[in-house]
């Protein structure tokens, strides 16, 4: 993967310049350290390199620093990096079979609870579009539940996989599809955070929406990553807490552009002709696969499950935040 040229940047959500910051240079690099240590004890030696995607290696390199809006609390890269990179490490990735299967078996069964708040947000059977389905985890959910589902991706080769298992799925993003029909749902999953412009991509889903029709996103909540930084910053007994906390949830390094919380998202959305009704703290999908230790694929699920809970309770300490939306105006 080539070096990324750096740009710029001020808040996309309010367009403030005034910033702090959340992590320099050397604490990223510091946490890069960190989640090496800690995946190298669940993974078996054996653990092929392409197996150590999205928990060890990621699409993007990681941030040179990250910082907090002054204004509205959302967290991104600053300097970040430029488009055309940005999609060009998603579109060249070209994941074996195998793993693609194994990543859609283990998805597939978490991906029935978004598949079913989308068919209960919509009240009956409908269609929808999925931005960045990759291996058609959420797209088989989906099916099972009634909903007929396509999907939109920039990588070609997860299409390809993706359209052996029967799923409609088109090359390119979101605002390069050019259709005269809408969808009653657009879902982003785990990429809405990754997009090189998510106003316009929020655009896009308004065009391609049905009045009424439902977005529902899924993003990093950055407000728990700042707090859960601070932990790590200061060490004592609540260092492990938060390290375990970041990683099992793929916070830890921040691989992401953008760490959206829920006064963001909100704006970001209202502002795009869209009305948010519900927001749902959660925590990542499961990642532990046949690579994974026993032991430690158990205690993904255990700390995934009780965490859960306490992100039902409270948005502020959810790792993840899911925001389900109405098009509602012109935009």
């Amino acid at each position: 993967m080539r070096a990324p040229a750096y740009e710029l940047t001020r808040c996309i959500v309010c367009g403030s310049t005034d910033s702090s910051e959340v992590a320099a240079h050397e604490e990223i690099q510091s946490e890069i350290e960190l989640l090496w240590a800690f995946h190298g004890k669940r993974l078996r030696p054996s653990t092929p390199p392409e197996r150590l995607a999205d928990r060890l290696a990621f699409s993007e390199h990681p941030p040179w620093r990250v910082v907090e809006c002054a204004e509205c609390g959302f967290v991104f890269r600053s300097p970040i990096e430029r488009e055309r990179d940005v999609l060009a490490s998603y579109a060249d990735e070209a994941p074996p079979p195998e793993a693609l299967h194994s990543l859609h078996d283990v998805q597939r069964d978490a991906y029935r609870v978004q598949a079913r708040r989308v068919f209960r947000a919509l009240g009956r059977r409908a269609t929808g579009l999925e931005v960045g389905s990759y291996a058609g985890a959420f797209l088989s959910a989906a099916r099972a539940v009634g909903l007929a589902f396509e999907g939109v991706d920039v990588n070609p080769h997860v299409n390809a996989f993706a359209r052996t298992l029967g799923f409609v799925v088109h090359d390119g993003t979101l605002e390069t599809l050019a259709f005269d029909r809408t969808y009653d749902a657009i879902a982003i999953w785990n990429c809405f955070d990754q997009l090189p412009d998510p106003r316009r991509a929020v655009r896009a889903a308004w065009k391609l929406l049905a009045p009424g029709g439902v977005l529902a996103l899924r993003v990093p909540n950055g407000e728990f990553y700042a707090r859960a930084r601070a932990v790590l910053s200061r060490g004592g007994w609540r260092h492990g807490l938060a390290r375990a906390m970041l990683a099992h949830n793929n916070l830890l390094s921040f691989p992401y552009r953008y760490g959206f919380t829920p006064r963001s998202i909100a704006r970001l959305l209202g502002n795009g002709g869209f009305d948010v009704w519900r927001i749902i703290g959660d925590v990542l999908v499961p990642v532990a696969d046949e690579w994974t230790w026993g032991w430690a694929a158990l205690e993904e699920r255990v700390v995934k499950r009780v965490w859960r809970v306490v992100s039902r309770w409270s948005l502020r300490m959810a790792p993840w935040i899911e925001v389900y939306a109405r098009r509602c105006r012109a935009s």
